[in-house]
């Protein structure tokens, strides 16, 4: 795996991470009961974005190294995945 490929891997790895923790921990005006006119209620009073930068970076950084470890240290690649063909899929021999 040469450079380009580990950081775009990494940078697709950290957005979808990031998405999947920037709820946590995040109060609605809903929640508050301060609904400001004109928005949604749902809307997050403090989005806290730098901790949720954070967790997705740390996060990121160890699905990251699993998966290097994985495929650049030990070799797995598609080659080893098995390829499972239902029968009625199956060319008839």
């Amino acid at each position: 795996m040469n450079w380009f490929t580990a950081i775009a891997i990494y940078f697709v790895v950290w957005w979808t991470v990031l998405f999947a923790v920037m709820p946590f921990g995040v109060r609605t005006q809903a929640d508050e009961g301060k609904i400001v006119p004109g928005t949604a209620g749902g809307a997050p009073i403090r989005p806290h974005f730098a901790k949720a930068a954070l967790r997705s970076t740390i996060a990121s950084s160890i699905l990251f190294a699993g998966f290097y470890w994985l495929v650049a240290i030990k070799g797995f690649g598609f080659a080893d995945v098995p390829l499972i063909i239902p029968q009625e899929f199956r060319a008839n021999d």
